[in-house]
């Protein structure tokens, strides 16, 4: 579940292995490139933390961030 916490949405996602972690963040570097709107994340063996939020718009939550939220969330439940 996203959590909105200082002006940017975050959630963690727990993977099998690293390996497992590592196709996801690859699927969502491509998802992120084609919107042209790219996470701060971190990833550590089968962890990945993702803070969305718009950097053009004063580092708040807009609807690119919540678009792109909704995107991983289908890469994380495929």
């Amino acid at each position: 579940m996203w959590r909105e916490e200082d002006n940017k949405l975050h959630r963690s996602f727990i993977f099998k292995d690293f390996t497992a972690a590592f196709a996801f963040m690859t699927k969502v570097a491509a998802i992120a490139e084609k919107q042209n709107h790219h996470p701060t994340w971190t990833n550590t063996y089968n962890k990945v933390d993702i803070w969305l939020n718009t950097h053009d718009a004063g580092d708040i939550v807009t609807a690119k961030d919540r678009e792109l939220a909704a995107a991983i969330d289908k890469v994380a439940t495929s």
